[in-house]
């Protein structure tokens, strides 16, 4: 929890009910106040936690939706609002920041992001391969540093093996690479390497991968994307 904000922090600790998916949860259980309610559960089941979120907020209650990294960048802060709007559910909603995997694991492997980027989830759950397939080749034609969300899981292998084919006729082999693994959590591992040999490391749901663009170069030992600083000599 070193790196959820003082507000995020502040809100849970003031929550009459926490609702979130288990494992987020667990993450925040030291900061749940004795006489809160607690309602978790298992992926899928995020449409059926927002509704009793907002259900109990039209009782009256202070309730506090825990998401992974950022609510608002593939969290539940967007289905909150939906939620809501389908409800008619006239409560206040405030959407705390938080640091979203993108952001921790750049941090890990030196200064990948330095200038654009693009964020594109292979996750075929909700969206369609191949709106996910336009936006990454779209993203790699435009030279974005690309961050991938939701490489890889257990069922879903496909996705990653053709969004690696896809890069490749966009970028170098040698274009550098970070794989980040269950980023400031237990067991957090990170690999610099290059696009060529991507997939030859250990890559799940919980891994963010950062492929650079033509002007990102390791830098004793770390990842780093040039802003265009002139740094010759006066």
């Amino acid at each position: 929890m070193e790196h959820t904000t003082l507000k995020a922090k502040s809100e849970i600790e003031k929550a009459d009910v926490i609702v979130g998916y288990s494992t987020y949860v667990n993450f925040v259980r030291p900061l749940i106040k004795p006489t809160a309610e607690v309602i978790s559960g298992g992926m899928g089941k995020e449409v059926e936690r927002a509704r009793l979120a907002i259900k109990k907020a039209l009782e009256g209650k202070f309730v506090a939706v825990v998401s992974g990294g950022d609510s608002g960048i593939y969290g539940m802060a967007g289905l909150i609002i939906e939620v809501a709007e389908k409800m008619h559910a006239n409560v206040p909603i405030e959407i705390i920041p938080g640091v979203t995997a993108a952001i921790a694991a750049a941090a890990k492997i030196g200064a990948p992001i330095m200038g654009d980027f693009a964020a594109i989830s292979l996750s075929d759950l909700l969206t369609p391969w191949n709106e996910i397939e336009r936006r990454l080749r779209a993203a790699a034609e435009a030279d974005f540093v690309i961050i991938l969300y939701n490489p890889q899981s257990k069922r879903r292998i496909e996705p990653l093996i053709k969004a690696h084919q896809i890069l490749l006729e966009y970028r170098k082999p040698d274009t550098p690479v970070g794989v980040v693994r269950n980023v400031e959590r237990e067991n957090e591992q990170r690999v610099i390497t290059t696009l060529k040999d991507m997939l030859n490391h250990e890559i799940d749901m919980a891994t963010t991968i950062i492929v650079g663009n033509s002007k990102t170069r390791i830098v004793n030992g770390q990842i780093v994307t040039s802003r265009g600083y002139n740094l010759s000599e006066e």
